[in-house]
């Protein structure tokens, strides 16, 4: 087996992508599957401008309030995990199905709920969909896309993502201010995702499945028929070899499985990082401004209504930035995207934390120069880390333990993003936005000292190329030359 291979040898070995109608059906699929992102997003952030209407509804408590936000975040965890190993075993296609089906579910659940403990399970319902979104929308889109183009293919799941939370906001703010007065409004709020869940689960029904998971169970014609939907002949035939190639060195070897993963120090090490990553991405406080957003903007000095229009911001930023990171995806490497971005949400949050402190409240400067401060965060966020960290997640895993290997990835992730939404009201209220945002940059240190170190680089390679660097520790090699 080969340890290793440089991005020319690959580009060498396939032919090279040429225009044709294979584009556009590449790209159909991806828009289709990324209503799964769309989803994610609106059904996190919705909870945004809903969460205070909902408690005057259902008299919600402070302590009921965080159940309600976290249900659905801790069910995000169980929904990854368990989303990457049925997406493993029955397939990409088939569990986007399923997981379009929980969305429309968990959304009449919440609508039509008589009291908080029925909400509350119509939140962990959305909450599986979710967390299955996550790890199994990113990896199917991965599996489809050409080396060449990954990133930016996986990567609009992330933008689709934003878009998803942006509309919420904005959703949120329309519909909130129109019938502010009405006691069911945020009802309305969360129907609204009935309709794209309907969209995802009738596009994926005429959608194909994964060539590559079609290889690893063995239906080799299905795969080659798919990859000529999605590319020329002459490259579809060139990658069908190059995937069947793979998956035969690995069924000689027999490591396949959990045990199999555990035995390999170089398995265990990737899965270290992937996790590591994940919870590194959380401990920004992203999500935190998602979920929270109008509470941060109240405490800095803005009333309710306005704060409920000035969230639109972060909104807007997000998917700006998202569109940026996408254009750069395959062209700046992903570690030094890492870096930058860890290197600029640091400085965002210490320069946050120092406006609240030199700006004191009452001063009529100090909500406008927080958002802004929020807002460049929030796109430093978009631009380097949110996009990029789906994306090296998707690709970094080899086949066999791919949906395995991501699922546990996003549990980390969905974990650390519940217990900053469990806690982020109680952290403001004890230390105030001060020292939170400090307390933020001080992880983000942290963090950055972690991507810069341990971190390995995946851009421009082909799936089955880092599968052999993965699994002999090559790819570290690789690392180290970069």
């Amino acid at each position: 087996m080969a340890t290793t291979s440089s991005a020319h040898g690959e580009a060498a070995a396939l032919p090279p992508l040429t225009p044709g109608p294979y584009r556009k059906r590449l790209g159909l699929i991806s828009i289709v599957a990324c209503f799964g992102g769309l989803l994610f997003g609106y059904d996190t952030g919705v909870i945004n401008g809903a969460l205070r209407p909902m408690t005057e509804e259902l008299g919600l408590t402070p302590f009921t309030e965080g159940v309600v936000t976290s249900s659905l975040v801790f069910a995000a965890a169980v929904g990854a995990l368990s989303g990457g190993r049925i997406s493993d075993a029955w397939g990409r296609r088939r569990t986007i199905l399923l997981l379009a089906v929980l969305f429309f579910v968990g959304t009449m659940i919440v609508v039509l709920t008589p009291n908080y403990e029925v909400l509350v399970a119509g939140r962990v319902c959305l909450g599986l969909a979710v967390g299955g979104a996550s790890a199994v929308v990113p990896v199917f889109l991965a599996e489809l896309a050409p080396y060449e183009i990954r990133g930016s293919i996986a990567g609009r799941n992330e933008v689709a993502i934003v878009i998803g939370q942006l509309s919420a906001f904005v959703i949120n703010a329309i519909i909130g201010n129109v019938f502010i007065d009405h006691p069911s409004v945020w009802r309305y709020m969360f129907a609204i995702s009935a309709l794209p869940a309907v969209a995802l689960f009738v596009g994926m029904l005429r959608m194909p499945e994964s060539p590559r998971w079609l290889v690893e169970k063995g239906r080799h014609e299905e795969a080659l028929e798919v990859l000529r939907s999605v590319r020329s002949e002459e490259r579809a035939v060139a990658e069908l070899g190059e995937v069947e190639h793979v998956a035969e060195e690995e069924s000689a070897e027999n490591r396949i499985g959990l045990g199999a993963v555990l035995r390999n120090k170089w398995l265990i090490r990737i899965m270290l990082v992937g996790i590591g990553l994940g919870i590194a991405q959380q401990l920004t406080g992203i999500n935190s401004i998602m979920y929270y957003g109008q509470i941060v903007l109240i405490e800095s000095g803005f009333s309710a209504s306005a704060a409920l229009i000035a969230n639109i911001a972060p909104g807007v930023i997000a998917v700006v930035g998202g569109f940026i990171a996408l254009a750069m995806m395959d062209r700046l490497d992903r570690r030094k995207t890492f870096v930058i971005g860890f290197s600029l949400t640091t400085t965002c949050h210490l320069l946050i934390g120092i406006a609240s402190v030199v700006l004191e409240e009452g001063n009529p400067l100090r909500p406008f120069v927080i958002l802004a401060l929020v807002v460049a965060f929030v796109g430093s966020m978009q631009t380097f880390l949110n996009v990029a960290v789906w994306v090296y997640l998707s690709e970094v895993f080899p086949l066999h333990m791919r949906g395995f290997g991501i699922g546990v990835s996003i549990f980390a992730l969905w974990v650390a993003n519940g217990v900053l939404s469990l806690y982020f009201p109680s952290l403001v209220d004890a230390v105030g936005i001060t020292g939170t945002f400090f307390l933020f940059a001080g992880v983000g240190v942290l963090a950055l000292i972690f991507v810069a170190t341990q971190v390995p680089e995946t851009r421009g390679r082909t799936l089955e190329a880092l599968e052999e660097d993965v699994s002999t520790g090559a790819i570290y090699q690789v690392k180290a030359r970069s």
